[in-house]
């Protein structure tokens, strides 16, 4: 068992839009500052760590790369963490943002 869930962009907009989610973003920051989520909070390998101890693990949890495979291992890792719903976004934001340009920010 892998521990995470493959999720569509319309089903991440979904879940997004009728619960309680967490998104994290673990594209490089330039990528994440060009660009990302609305509500997506960066996190690298320096700042996983805090962010495992600081988030409710018992949240929703929505891991967003670039095209939906990094995210995959990294959602794994979350669950063994203890998140109890993980998810990996197929497609990555390059998808999410040709998808719903509304419902993307940048930083500056």
């Amino acid at each position: 068992m892998t521990g995470f869930t493959r999720i569509s962009c319309a089903d991440a907009k979904l879940l997004l839009d009728t619960k309680a989610v967490n998104i994290v973003d673990i594209r490089d920051e330039a990528s994440y500052n060009a660009g990302h989520i609305i509500d997506a909070e960066h996190i690298d390998n320096q700042s996983m760590p805090r962010f495992i101890d600081d988030t409710e693990q018992d949240t929703a949890l929505i891991v967003c790369c670039y095209h939906g495979n990094s995210s995959q291992p990294a959602a794994a890792y979350m669950a063994e963490k203890g998140f109890s719903e993980v998810y990996s976004l197929d497609g990555g934001y390059q998808e999410w943002q040709s998808t719903y340009p509304e419902s993307c920010e940048k930083e500056g």
